[in-house]
């Protein structure tokens, strides 16, 4: 059986994404500009989502080596390194991968958001805090998309998808139905010319 080539895949799908990440990345840093501008501080939901003025996180999620000297470094090459590998999924995952890409190119989107950040300021501009039950969080939309992100990806991989561990759709069962035929056909095949040897 020949082997698949690898190929670039950026149609139409593609380039709609694009836009779509751009105008993520944009109204991130025009949300953290105006937040700045203007000292927002105001309740969104009582008790569970309120936004306040002047937080800088000099380090990752829950300011994670914030206080390390090496920490800004470390998490700018980081983030550049991630965002090569998105980039680089995105470009290969083949367009019928529709919410996979999607959930990459938040996850891209997230990425370049608060790179900006540290590469402008040094730090991160968060100013919406999230009470998680046991404890609070102060983010900023760019996190939001990276969460969303990895929970969509991590729905496609386990239920949508051809590869999906606990196919749910049609279109998933349907592939995979379509796989293990084609390794069942092979398996004859090769069986078959083993007995005519």
């Amino acid at each position: 059986m020949p082997e698949k080539k690898i190929k670039l895949h950026f149609g139409k799908v593609g380039v709609i994404l694009l836009f779509v990440c751009a105008a993520l990345v944009a109204a991130d840093l025009i949300l953290k500009y105006f937040e700045e501008a203007q000292d927002w501080n105001f309740t969104v939901i009582p008790s569970l989502i309120w936004v306040e003025h002047g937080h800088h996180n000099y380090g990752a999620a829950f300011s994670f080596l914030a206080n390390a000297d090496w920490g800004q470094t470390f998490l700018t090459v980081f983030s550049i390194a991630l965002l090569a590998v998105l980039i680089t999924a995105f470009l290969f995952l083949p367009e019928r991968f529709v919410f996979l890409k999607t959930a990459v190119v938040l996850i891209i989107a997230g990425a370049i958001g608060n790179l900006a950040d540290r590469l402008m300021f040094g730090y991160v501009r968060d100013f919406v805090w999230v009470n998680m039950l046991f404890t609070s969080a102060c983010c900023n939309f760019a996190d939001f998309f990276i969460v969303f992100g990895v929970i969509f990806a991590a729905v496609d991989f386990l239920f949508l998808n051809e590869w999906a561990l606990i196919p749910l759709t049609k279109k998933a069962k349907r592939a995979q139905a379509r796989e293990r035929g084609a390794e069942e056909d092979e398996h004859k095949s090769e069986g078959g010319s083993g007995e005519g040897e």
